[in-house]
């Protein structure tokens, strides 16, 4: 990298940093620390979208859309709905409840037992969540700029901590605004570098023309494919499901909602997040696109990881990985060629070169799938699949001095973001649910003290996972994958609190446990794929809730005179 990229990337770590300390000084209250309560619908709107936007999303997520295409975007059809319903059922109720966290309404509603459970359902998932929101980035870095993994974790986590113990859930509001500044502007600029970089007599729309000619502008899919994980009726259902669990139940976005004005002021910034996420997320994968078009005009390695190319130099296996390519090189030449000329022909003839474009497109993904064979062969430890390591490709080997920087503090911002969230998330669960409950009658300014020693406790254990991590497939997929086996019972749990009055603390605790232990199983088997296991989980914990309650039939004794919640 050159010294202006160095300057714009510490400069921008070190300004979130400066300014997140400096906006959150003085704070000397516990309710300021871990709630906040001051914020206007726009800042939380953008928290709220900053909080999800983690730097796997950005690095990631066009590398889905260059390998699959955009149907990836059918994930997020379901948010727009589970918005509505948050802002109906699930924000009035929080702020009506006062609470710090989701959990406290459990122990009304049902009992301390079933409170605490559903608390550590989500002190496990999110914890495991903010390693990997650490590790993401710090593993595409090292491997693409040599840097030291262990070292990568340790700074991105140790600046997050700064910040986010200083200042709490203000501090994470104030710098995501900034934070979302720069994701979103790196994002344009790559976009439109990407644009002017098409060849002469290709235009935009030209090359959407020739993403959809290759099979990556089919964003719809309506069929009833159980085993395609995105079609249409996975995302408006399953991504709901995920969506009202991820948004009503996981304090990592709760506890950026709960920090509006008034109910007003939360709902508005959650109908915002649901107005832009989803053209967010498309343009993302739009941008991946335009990479899969621009490699098109442009030669690309036969796998974006720089190890596993490095892995074949080194191998016995290096003059028939060289013959590949020497193939893959010969059918580039040939493809580029029949897109120049599908460009320009009549209607008539696009059908015939449509269909050769797409036999070249597939011999193309037959040599890539050759390729990861072949280094898989000559190193079993290295991660053969590139999806997330197509952007930073992009972005280090064809952008100009200056913008390689702006895109690289791009990731480093978006995975701070998610990540001061995620310990904000964790620290106040741990202080409200878990320590406070059991350790009543303290001071404030203890409980100040103890939210801080617990946000720096779950800083430490995040950037500990992040160094024992793994790759595991698509980043993009292993966080939602994550949450899938968790919120699907989580939201169960809540729905139950909601709209089954005579359901209690007992049946909803068993049901909870034999849930997870089903869903857990269910992935590790593959009986259906991930985002499906949000309903299941959802239906299940409520079908055998209601089931042990009308058996047992038999309410806990601590809830017999309880009112309804609302009154």
């Amino acid at each position: 990298m050159h010294g202006i990229d160095w300057i714009i990337l510490i400069g921008s770590m070190l300004f979130i940093v400066v300014y997140g300390v400096w906006k959150t000084r003085g704070q000397s209250s516990v309710q300021d620390f871990l709630k906040g309560n001051d914020s206007n619908w726009f800042t939380v709107g953008l928290s709220v979208m900053a909080t999800q936007a983690s730097a796997i999303t950005f690095l990631s997520t066009p590398g889905q859309a260059f390998h699959d295409g955009m149907g990836f975007v059918q994930f997020y059809f379901g948010l727009p709905i589970a918005m509505v319903i948050i802002c109906l059922v699930f924000i009035p109720l929080y702020h009506k409840l006062n609470v710090y966290t989701a959990y406290e309404f459990l122990e009304s509603r049902f009992d301390l037992k079933t409170r605490t459970l559903t608390a550590s359902l989500f002190l496990i998932q999110r914890g495991l969540s903010a390693g990997i929101t650490i590790f993401a980035p710090s593993i595409i870095l090292s491997a693409v700029l040599g840097w030291d993994l262990t070292w990568l974790n340790i700074i991105i986590g140790s600046l997050v901590i700064i910040y986010t113990v200083s200042g709490g859930t203000k501090a994470v509001n104030v710098t995501q605004k900034q934070q979302m500044s720069i994701m979103m502007g790196g994002m344009a600029v790559a976009f439109v570098i990407l644009v002017y970089s098409l060849p002469d007599g290709i235009n935009f729309s030209n090359a959407l023309e020739i993403a959809g000619a290759s099979g990556k502008m089919d964003i719809l899919d309506f069929s009833f494919d159980f085993d395609n994980r995105y079609t249409i009726w996975s995302g408006i259902i399953g991504g709901t499901f995920l969506s009202l669990s991820y948004f009503g139940t996981d304090q990592s976005q709760v506890q950026r909602y709960l920090s509006g004005k008034s109910v007003k002021q939360s709902q508005m910034g959650m109908i915002m997040n649901g107005f832009l996420k989803v053209p967010m997320q498309f343009f993302i994968l739009l941008v991946g696109v335009m990479v899969f078009v621009f490699y098109q005009f442009n030669p690309s390695p036969l796998n974006f990881n720089p190890v596993a190319q490095k892995s074949i130099e080194n191998s016995t296996y290096f003059e028939q990985y060289s013959e590949l390519e020497n193939e893959n090189s010969k059918n580039f030449e040939a493809k580029k060629d029949l897109i120049f000329n599908y460009v320009s022909a009549e209607e008539t003839e696009k059908i015939a070169l449509k269909k050769a474009i797409i036999s070249a497109e597939n011999k193309d993904k037959e040599l890539r799938e050759e390729a990861r064979q072949i280094i898989s062969q000559a190193d079993s430890t290295v991660e053969t699949n590139d999806k997330d390591y197509v952007f930073i490709h992009f972005i280090l080997n064809h952008l100009p001095k200056g913008i390689i920087g702006l895109l690289l503090a791009m990731a480093l911002c978006a995975a701070m973001s998610s990540t001061a969230s995620e310990l904000n998330a964790l620290a106040t669960t741990t202080t409200m649910d878990l320590y406070k409950r059991n350790n009543d009658g303290e001071t404030d300014g203890h409980y100040l003290k103890a939210s801080k020693w617990f946000t720096l406790m779950w800083g430490v254990l995040a950037i500990l996972f992040a160094c024992v991590a793994d790759l595991f497939d698509n980043l993009i997929q292993l966080v939602n994958i994550i949450g899938s086996i968790f919120y699907g019972n989580v939201l169960g749990i809540f729905l139950l609190a909601f709209f089954f009055r005579f359901v209690r603390g007992n049946s909803v605790f068993i049901a909870a446990i034999i849930t997870q232990i089903i869903v857990i199983i269910g992935w590790k088997f593959d009986w259906m794929p991930y985002l499906w296991l949000n309903l299941f989980g959802c239906a299940l914990v409520i079908l055998i809730a209601v089931f042990i309650q009308t058996i047992w039939n038999k309410p806990d004794n601590e809830l017999d005179e309880l009112e309804e919640i609302g009154k």
